[in-house]
């Protein structure tokens, strides 16, 4: 991910939900463009960084077997408040169903008691054949991004 969109994991229970972190620092080579005098986070990384919560809550789900998780529907999302840096986004993922290879998440990010973006997110578990050793090796290393997101929140 050249753009990981999470700090840190609070909590994961696979099959259920996530709570995962994301503080703005300022220094994102994205906020040069984006109002350079009133940096704020653009809305599609707010929305990235549930779709990234969303992936691992959905890997973990799935005992972090191979293949790809995609996004394939953003349903209603809104933007309610901006983020600044030095804020920290409050990313809450809840998994709602499972139909096949679809999932369906209502995910949320707040900074504090306010809400930055909301909406229901779809995402595709794809399974592309049997496992090779690239898709082995992607696979335990998502497992490890996931297992140092949450030893950072243990510090």
């Amino acid at each position: 991910m050249r753009f990981r969109q999470i700090d840190k994991i609070t909590k994961l229970e696979p099959g259920k939900s996530i709570t995962a972190e994301m503080t703005l620092s300022g220094k994102e080579d994205y906020l040069r463009d984006h109002f350079p005098r009133f940096p704020v986070q653009p809305g599609v990384m707010m929305l990235e960084s549930l779709y990234q919560a969303a992936q691992f809550l959905v890997r973990a789900t799935e005992d972090f077997h191979s293949g790809l998780v995609l996004l394939r529907d953003a349903k209603n999302v809104k933007f309610a408040s901006f983020l600044q840096p030095g804020e920290t986004l409050q990313v809450e993922v809840e998994l709602l169903k499972k139909e096949g290879s679809l999932y369906t998440l209502k995910a949320s990010g707040s900074k504090g008691e306010t809400l930055c973006v909301a909406g229901r997110l779809v995402v595709d578990c794809v399974q592309d054949g049997p496992p090779n050793s690239v898709d082995q090796h992607a696979a335990e290393y998502i497992r490890q991004i996931v297992e140092q997101l949450k030893q950072v929140a243990m510090v």
